[in-house]
């Protein structure tokens, strides 16, 4: 069936897609399936055939649970990209997250499938995890004022 893990998209950038970006401390971060197709969300279906019997399988993503790098994790669906006009720190709709403290996090993104088959008088759901990891650099800000005088 060649099933995949999901692209993951995510915004902040990973350090992978743009060794420049850098997300903040208290700022939403955004994560989604990136073009999902059949192989990375399902759900697909194939047959296989021998002797005279048939087996029929379909696959499709339960959800996608985030290991956020730093203990915490967030399950979702495909998310919503994230677009250039969500500019003033919007959370996402769906699938987000907010880092408290900087660093560099490897995120990983778990995509849980079922796999139901029937055939040869019998039924069943067979399980299966795939992974996609990324890399996240979240940094603060500190401002500094000062009052003339």
């Amino acid at each position: 069936m060649s099933l995949d893990p999901i692209t993951m998209g995510i915004f902040p950038k990973s350090v992978a897609d743009d060794p420049d970006s850098l997300g903040y401390v208290g700022w939403n971060t955004w994560m989604w399936a990136d073009s999902p197709s059949d192989q990375t969300w399902g759900p697909i279906t194939a047959s296989a055939s021998a002797g005279g019997y048939t087996v029929t399988a379909t696959a499709v993503v339960d959800r996608v649970v985030w290991d956020m790098g730093n203990g915490d994790t967030v399950s979702c669906g495909k998310g919503t990209p994230w677009r250039p006009r969500f500019t003033n720190n919007e959370p996402s709709p769906d699938c987000g997250y907010v880092y408290e403290q900087p660093g560099r996090y490897t995120i990983t993104a778990t995509s849980y499938w079922s796999v139901n088959w029937s055939g040869i008088g019998e039924t069943g759901v067979i399980p299966l995890e795939l992974s996609d990891t990324r890399e996240l650099v979240v940094a603060e800000v500190q401002v500094v004022t000062t009052t003339g005088r």
